[in-house]
């Protein structure tokens, strides 16, 4: 087990933003986790990225209590999301050498040439990456996020803005990620033909709470639903009904 999510609870004044939250993701699975705004995917990534503080609950991180041990676990945990963009005044070069070295890489320069011949940014690694376009940002920023090999990678909307060539070779690039390295992945989207390509197993929130889970190929067909956009469409407008 990667991560273990136990009886999860954040409040926001008197709104319970997550309301005994518990999941977990194994090696080599990854996860999705699905829900209109407002049901709490981004505040639980958050919450294990210590960007937020719980009121309540556990997350375990490699069998790692991360409120007791977060410096050792982090290491090998990553982060990337479409909406948060590395330092514009830096090169691709530079914003990957620092954030190597904030994780003590090993080998680093070697690993910088590698994830820049491997995500096609090797021509952009003197260019300012404030400059660079929407895809080559999410490029750089998925080269970060996999520069310490992590074990965890956090994924909040990876492709949102792309377009589908290029949000089919990020997606790509994760798979073969995770299947080379047996590492888990937690994946927020709001794009459904996304979840269902790249996704294992599925979670449906609603108000910070479960409400669905499973295999996003088999659920739709549970649930008599033609796909899982449909089955989205269906929870957001009745979720007491699941």
């Amino acid at each position: 087990m990667i991560l273990k999510i136990e009886n999860l609870v954040k409040k926001f004044g008197q709104t319970k933003g997550i309301s005994g939250l518990s999941f977990s993701v194994k090696k080599g699975e990854i996860v999705g986790l699905l829900g209109p705004n407002g049901a709490g995917k981004t505040t639980t990534i958050h919450i294990i990225l210590g960007v937020l503080e719980s009121d309540s609950g556990v997350i375990s991180v490699f069998g790692k209590d991360i409120k007791h041990q977060r410096k050792s676990i982090m290491k090998e945990v990553s982060f990337s999301a479409g909406y948060a963009q590395l330092p514009g005044n830096l090169t691709v070069w530079q914003n990957l050498y620092v954030f190597g070295l904030l994780y003590g890489v090993k080998g680093l320069k070697q690993r910088i040439n590698f994830l820049l011949e491997d995500l096609r940014l090797k021509y952009l690694a003197h260019t300012k990456s404030g400059v660079l376009s929407s895809g080559e940002q999410t490029r750089l920023n998925l080269a970060k996020a996999l520069i310490n090999s992590p074990q965890l990678l956090l994924l909040d909307e990876p492709t949102a803005a792309l377009d589908p060539h290029t949000a089919q070779t990020i997606r790509q690039k994760i798979r073969n990620y995770v299947s080379s390295n047996r590492a888990g992945v937690l994946w927020t989207s709001h794009n459904m033909h996304e979840v269902e390509a790249v996704c294992d197993r599925v979670l449906f929130l609603s108000h910070g709470k479960i409400l669905l889970e499973g295999d996003p190929k088999k659920l739709p067909v549970e649930y008599e639903k033609k796909n899982l956009e449909e089955l989205f469409i269906a929870i957001a407008n009745e979720p007491s009904f699941y």
